[in-house]
Protein backbone atom coordinates (compact mmCIF):
# COMPACT_ATOMS: atom_id res chain seq x y z
CA UNK A 1 0.00 0.00 0.00
CA UNK A 2 2.58 2.33 0.32
CA UNK A 3 4.53 1.91 -2.32
CA UNK A 4 1.55 2.32 -4.23
CA UNK A 5 1.14 5.92 -2.49
CA UNK A 6 4.57 6.37 -3.24
CA UNK A 7 3.88 5.61 -7.34
CA UNK A 8 0.37 8.02 -6.95
CA UNK A 9 2.31 11.10 -5.19
CA UNK A 10 5.45 10.58 -7.83
CA UNK A 11 2.77 10.57 -10.83
CA UNK A 12 1.27 13.85 -9.47
CA UNK A 13 4.26 15.44 -8.97
CA UNK A 14 5.82 14.56 -12.26
CA UNK A 15 2.63 16.20 -13.90
CA UNK A 16 3.41 19.45 -12.63
CA UNK A 17 7.16 19.54 -14.42
CA UNK A 18 6.37 21.36 -17.94
CA UNK A 19 6.53 24.58 -16.17
CA UNK A 20 8.21 26.67 -18.84
CA UNK A 21 8.91 30.41 -20.12
CA UNK A 22 5.51 31.86 -21.92
CA UNK A 23 5.92 31.41 -25.84
CA UNK A 24 6.53 34.26 -28.04
CA UNK A 25 3.06 34.65 -30.24
CA UNK A 26 5.30 35.76 -33.15
CA UNK A 27 7.55 32.79 -33.17
CA UNK A 28 4.72 30.35 -31.94
CA UNK A 29 2.02 31.69 -33.03
CA UNK A 30 -1.00 33.50 -30.84
CA UNK A 31 -2.78 29.85 -29.65
CA UNK A 32 0.70 27.89 -28.40
CA UNK A 33 1.08 30.92 -26.50
CA UNK A 34 -2.04 30.82 -24.83
CA UNK A 35 -1.54 27.26 -24.58
CA UNK A 36 1.52 27.48 -22.95
CA UNK A 37 0.50 30.26 -20.41
CA UNK A 38 -1.15 28.17 -17.75
CA UNK A 39 1.46 25.63 -18.21
CA UNK A 40 4.31 28.55 -16.67
CA UNK A 41 3.18 28.36 -13.27
CA UNK A 42 3.48 25.38 -10.77
CA UNK A 43 0.73 27.49 -9.08
CA UNK A 44 -1.63 26.98 -12.34
CA UNK A 45 -1.29 23.60 -12.83
CA UNK A 46 -1.69 22.63 -8.80
CA UNK A 47 -4.83 24.52 -8.89
CA UNK A 48 -6.17 23.08 -12.07
CA UNK A 49 -5.37 19.86 -11.18
CA UNK A 50 -6.81 20.07 -7.71
CA UNK A 51 -10.14 21.06 -9.49
CA UNK A 52 -10.03 18.19 -11.16
CA UNK A 53 -9.09 15.84 -8.18
CA UNK A 54 -11.76 17.68 -6.06
CA UNK A 55 -14.34 17.09 -8.72
CA UNK A 56 -13.31 13.25 -9.16
CA UNK A 57 -14.10 13.62 -5.28
CA UNK A 58 -17.55 15.06 -5.24
CA UNK A 59 -18.30 11.55 -6.86
CA UNK A 60 -21.28 12.86 -8.98
CA UNK A 61 -21.13 12.41 -12.92
CA UNK A 62 -22.07 16.24 -12.76
CA UNK A 63 -19.67 17.31 -10.81
CA UNK A 64 -17.21 15.72 -13.32
CA UNK A 65 -17.63 18.27 -16.18
CA UNK A 66 -19.58 20.96 -14.61
CA UNK A 67 -17.36 21.69 -11.81
CA UNK A 68 -14.50 21.91 -14.48
CA UNK A 69 -16.92 23.64 -17.03
CA UNK A 70 -17.68 26.36 -14.07
CA UNK A 71 -14.00 26.93 -13.80
CA UNK A 72 -13.47 27.22 -17.81
CA UNK A 73 -16.09 29.45 -18.38
CA UNK A 74 -15.31 32.11 -15.13
CA UNK A 75 -11.81 32.20 -16.13
CA UNK A 76 -12.90 33.35 -19.35
CA UNK A 77 -14.67 35.93 -17.86
CA UNK A 78 -12.07 37.16 -16.39
CA UNK A 79 -9.74 37.17 -19.05
CA UNK A 80 -12.37 39.51 -20.89
CA UNK A 81 -12.47 41.89 -17.25
CA UNK A 82 -8.67 41.75 -17.93
CA UNK A 83 -9.04 42.82 -21.94
CA UNK A 84 -11.70 45.57 -20.88
CA UNK A 85 -9.18 47.06 -18.56
CA UNK A 86 -11.39 46.41 -15.47
CA UNK A 87 -9.08 46.69 -12.03
CA UNK A 88 -8.99 43.76 -10.15
CA UNK A 89 -6.63 43.70 -7.06
CA UNK A 90 -4.55 40.64 -4.86
CA UNK A 91 -4.72 38.67 -8.47
CA UNK A 92 -1.52 37.04 -7.52
CA UNK A 93 -2.33 36.67 -3.83
CA UNK A 94 -5.84 34.95 -4.87
CA UNK A 95 -4.25 32.38 -7.01
CA UNK A 96 -1.90 31.13 -4.47
CA UNK A 97 -5.00 31.07 -2.41
CA UNK A 98 -6.66 28.86 -4.87
CA UNK A 99 -3.42 26.01 -4.89
CA UNK A 100 -4.29 25.84 -1.02
CA UNK A 101 -7.82 26.30 -0.80
CA UNK A 102 -8.84 23.91 -3.47
CA UNK A 103 -6.21 21.55 -2.59
CA UNK A 104 -7.52 21.59 1.08
CA UNK A 105 -10.54 21.21 -0.40
CA UNK A 106 -9.84 17.88 -1.86
CA UNK A 107 -8.07 16.72 0.93
CA UNK A 108 -11.23 16.96 3.44
CA UNK A 109 -13.16 15.42 0.45
CA UNK A 110 -15.52 18.48 1.55
CA UNK A 111 -19.08 17.27 -0.09
CA UNK A 112 -21.16 19.81 -0.86
CA UNK A 113 -23.96 20.26 -3.97
CA UNK A 114 -21.88 20.99 -7.82
CA UNK A 115 -23.38 24.41 -8.00
CA UNK A 116 -21.81 25.48 -5.00
CA UNK A 117 -18.81 23.15 -5.66
CA UNK A 118 -19.33 25.73 -9.22
CA UNK A 119 -19.17 28.72 -7.19
CA UNK A 120 -15.93 28.11 -5.29
CA UNK A 121 -13.73 27.11 -8.10
CA UNK A 122 -15.48 29.63 -10.18
CA UNK A 123 -14.36 32.49 -7.27
CA UNK A 124 -10.66 31.61 -8.09
CA UNK A 125 -11.41 31.24 -11.84
CA UNK A 126 -11.69 34.61 -12.51
CA UNK A 127 -8.78 35.51 -10.85
CA UNK A 128 -6.60 33.04 -13.01
CA UNK A 129 -8.20 33.95 -16.38
CA UNK A 130 -7.48 37.92 -15.40
CA UNK A 131 -3.99 37.02 -14.81
CA UNK A 132 -3.88 35.39 -18.46
CA UNK A 133 -5.34 38.27 -19.78
CA UNK A 134 -2.87 40.60 -17.92
CA UNK A 135 0.20 38.78 -19.37
CA UNK A 136 -1.42 38.21 -23.35
CA UNK A 137 1.42 40.26 -24.88
CA UNK A 138 0.99 41.03 -28.70
CA UNK A 139 -0.70 37.53 -29.01
CA UNK A 140 -4.31 37.63 -30.84
CA UNK A 141 -7.14 37.37 -27.95
CA UNK A 142 -9.59 35.18 -29.50
CA UNK A 143 -7.18 32.41 -30.43
CA UNK A 144 -5.26 33.13 -27.23
CA UNK A 145 -8.18 32.57 -25.34
CA UNK A 146 -8.97 29.37 -26.71
CA UNK A 147 -5.47 28.25 -25.76
CA UNK A 148 -5.08 28.89 -22.59
CA UNK A 149 -8.66 27.38 -22.06
CA UNK A 150 -7.58 24.04 -23.93
CA UNK A 151 -4.71 23.44 -21.59
CA UNK A 152 -6.85 24.60 -18.48
CA UNK A 153 -9.89 21.43 -19.34
CA UNK A 154 -6.50 18.95 -20.24
CA UNK A 155 -5.20 19.85 -16.69
CA UNK A 156 -8.87 19.67 -14.98
CA UNK A 157 -8.87 16.48 -16.81
CA UNK A 158 -5.94 15.60 -15.68
CA UNK A 159 -6.99 15.71 -12.24
CA UNK A 160 -10.08 13.92 -12.97
CA UNK A 161 -8.37 10.82 -14.60
CA UNK A 162 -5.68 10.99 -11.42
CA UNK A 163 -8.56 10.12 -8.91
CA UNK A 164 -10.80 8.23 -11.03
CA UNK A 165 -7.36 5.81 -11.56
CA UNK A 166 -6.82 6.03 -7.94
CA UNK A 167 -10.28 4.61 -7.26
CA UNK A 168 -9.59 1.85 -9.86
CA UNK A 169 -5.96 1.22 -9.00
CA UNK A 170 -6.09 1.42 -5.19
CA UNK A 171 -10.17 0.14 -4.44
CA UNK A 172 -12.77 2.73 -4.02
CA UNK A 173 -11.93 3.48 -0.30
CA UNK A 174 -8.17 3.57 -0.22
CA UNK A 175 -8.05 5.49 -3.44
CA UNK A 176 -10.10 8.34 -2.05
CA UNK A 177 -7.58 8.27 1.18
CA UNK A 178 -4.80 8.57 -1.56
CA UNK A 179 -6.58 11.55 -3.40
CA UNK A 180 -6.90 13.41 -0.21
CA UNK A 181 -3.68 13.08 0.24
CA UNK A 182 -3.05 14.48 -3.23
CA UNK A 183 -4.89 17.24 -2.37
CA UNK A 184 -2.90 17.62 0.64
CA UNK A 185 -0.29 17.63 -0.83
CA UNK A 186 -1.37 20.42 -3.53
CA UNK A 187 -2.14 22.47 -0.63
CA UNK A 188 0.97 22.27 0.87
CA UNK A 189 2.93 23.11 -2.38
CA UNK A 190 0.58 26.24 -2.19
CA UNK A 191 1.65 27.04 1.03
CA UNK A 192 5.73 26.13 -0.38
CA UNK A 193 4.87 29.03 -3.01
CA UNK A 194 3.21 31.66 -0.83
CA UNK A 195 6.35 31.66 1.39
CA UNK A 196 8.70 31.61 -1.57
CA UNK A 197 10.11 28.20 -1.15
Amino acid sequence: MIRKSAIAAALLAASTLPAFAHLDPGEHGSFMAGFSHPLFGTDHILAMLAVGLWASLLATRKALWQVPAAFVGTMFAGFLAAMAGVPLLFVEPVILASVIVIGLLAAVALSVPVPAAMAMVGFFAFFHGYAHGGEIGAAGATIYALGFSLATAILHAAGIGFGIWLGRAFGARSGRTVARIAGGLAATGGILLALGA
